[in-house]
């Protein structure tokens, strides 16, 4: 039994962390992923002759030492490659109905697009800057 997922798409936000009380660092983000609307076996075109996209969003949550990479290097719009598994949580709303919920929870992250500049880079300094010949 397998539980694998891989998504290619755009970050919809900018990560947002937090630690537990444990140390743990938890990151979050949204993924958002189109595909092509089908009719009757044929991909459905507007008025201009493009194909019509569905776009479908993914929660996904990063932990530790990913969590802080992806909080440093990605931003909204970046287009990302995430591998990992679904995860679905169960909890009573507070009239004690059943609520569900359905996150990834990423085990690693590709950049597909350039990652946001860290401070340094955005000086236009680096460390070869400072050595004296």
């Amino acid at each position: 039994m397998q539980n694998i997922v891989i998504l290619a798409g755009n970050i919809g936000q900018d990560p947002e962390s937090r630690n537990t009380q444990g140390g743990t660092r938890i990151t979050h983000f949204t993924l958002a992923t189109s595909r092509p609307r089908y009719e009757d076996g044929k991909v459905v075109r507007d008025k201009d002759g493009y194909r019509v996209q569905d776009t479908e969003w993914h929660r996904i949550t990063c932990f530790n030492g990913l969590g802080k990479t992806v909080e440093q290097h990605c931003e909204k719009g970046m287009r990302v490659l995430v591998r990992g598994r679904i995860h679905y949580t169960k909890w009573p709303d507070q009239q004690g109905n059943d609520r569900y919920g359905c996150e990834i929870i990423a085990e690693t992250i590709d950049f597909l697009s350039r990652a946001k500049q860290t401070e340094n880079e955005d000086r236009g300094q680096s460390s070869d800057d400072e050595i004296p010949f």
